[in-house]
């Protein structure tokens, strides 16, 4: 799962633990694994923590819905695993959910009840395509920077 906190504003890099980054806002940005708080090995190298959180922080502020990213394993029945994740994740009811199963090879979004109004199927179908080309290339970051802005944009633009 990938999300940010506000810290303080005066923070040395060289102190972030193994999988946080700075971004350029202040505010630092952890990847961890899901139900776990400082894992010794993290998938990501910093500039990708800090394009993904820029992107999530963009996308909240301009729509006013939580972007919350999942990434792992939903179990045989993807549908179900996301279903089962997405109520643990920060704000479910008024966040939208991008859940990634690499070794599925599947990807899944679900909306919350107080935003599913504006966060359509329409949205989260042009979210799933602009991720799908990014991800045959096997870029895992880029496909979910690409699909939380173009989701973003079409929940902004009327």
């Amino acid at each position: 799962m990938a999300s940010g906190e506000l810290v303080k504003s005066n923070i040395d890099e060289a102190d972030l633990p193994f999988g946080a980054a700075l971004t350029s806002s202040g505010r630092v940005s952890v990847a961890h694994e899901f139900g776990t708080k400082s894992p010794e090995h993290l998938p990501f190298e910093t500039p990708d923590l800090v394009a993904l959180d820029d992107a999530l922080s963009e996308a909240t502020r301009a729509t006013q819905i939580r972007f919350n990213i999942y990434i792992g394993d939903l179990g045989d029945n993807v549908a179900e695993g996301v279903d089962a994740v997405f109520p643990g994740t920060p704000d479910a009811i008024r966040s939208i959910l991008i859940a990634v199963d690499p070794n599925h090879k599947a990807i899944e979004i679900r909306t919350g009840r107080r935003v599913s109004d504006r966060a359509t199927d329409r949205v989260a179908q042009l979210g799933i395509t602009a991720a799908t080309g990014p991800f045959r290339d096997g870029n895992l970051i880029d496909g979910l920077v690409s699909s939380v802005r173009v989701m973003a944009a079409a929940i902004v633009s009327p």
